[in-house]
């Protein structure tokens, strides 16, 4: 019994998996697919920014046969939800990348050439998107999503938004040599303009 170099077996029923049957081995034959896909785990950083579970993703892809396997191209949008890198606030967005990934045909040229990491395989006829679009969706989000290009941040003495603040908000430092001489006088307010000697 000859040992089975392709990847593990595939579950038919998830909605990540496509069936290639239809375009035969037939170089040139293509098909279009359009899905949208539901999240069952947060995609990203937990805390910082995911596509959250239950999110849907939209697909937009084109199967193509080709000599060495089914070449999948098009696009993925999906939303993300996370916090601001400069003041926390909740932050809304879509994320859209581009997808060009090729699964190679058992025995094919391609398939014994490389290693099992390099190119994604058929198995049993179809093709799992899931890693594929989970890794390029990962891959770009931002390591400091921001709410705003400009944001400000927050005040690094109050804590507030700098967006937040009056013009000109500002904190006072004082030297800490001169801090035991600036708390004597705030003890001692006796000498006051309006004082009477």
């Amino acid at each position: 019994m000859s040992e089975d170099k392709s990847a593990p077996h595939v579950d038919a029923r998830s909605p990540w998996v496509l069936d290639t049957r239809e375009l035969g081995r037939r170089a040139g034959l293509s098909r279009p697919v359009q899905r949208d896909v539901e999240v069952t785990k947060p995609l990203g950083v937990p805390d910082v920014i995911v596509v959250p579970e239950g999110a849907k993703v939209e697909l937009d892809l084109l199967l193509e046969s080709v000599v060495e396997g089914v070449l999948v191209t098009g696009g993925a949008v999906a939303p993300v939800s996370g916090h601001c890198a400069r003041c926390l606030d909740p932050i809304t967005d879509e994320v859209e990348v581009e997808l060009t990934e090729l699964y190679a045909y058992p025995d094919s040229t391609t398939e014994e050439t490389t290693d099992e990491d390099e190119v994604m395989r058929l198995v049993d006829d179809r093709i799992d998107l899931e890693p594929v679009v989970r890794d390029a969706v990962v891959l770009a989000l931002p390591l400091a999503p921001l709410c705003t290009e400009d944001c400000a941040g927050l005040c690094s003495e109050c804590g507030v938004k700098w967006a937040d603040l009056e013009p000109g908000h500002g904190h006072e430092t004082i030297d800490p040599r001169w801090a035991a001489l600036v708390e004597r006088f705030d003890e001692n307010p006796a000498s006051g303009p309006d004082k009477q000697a």
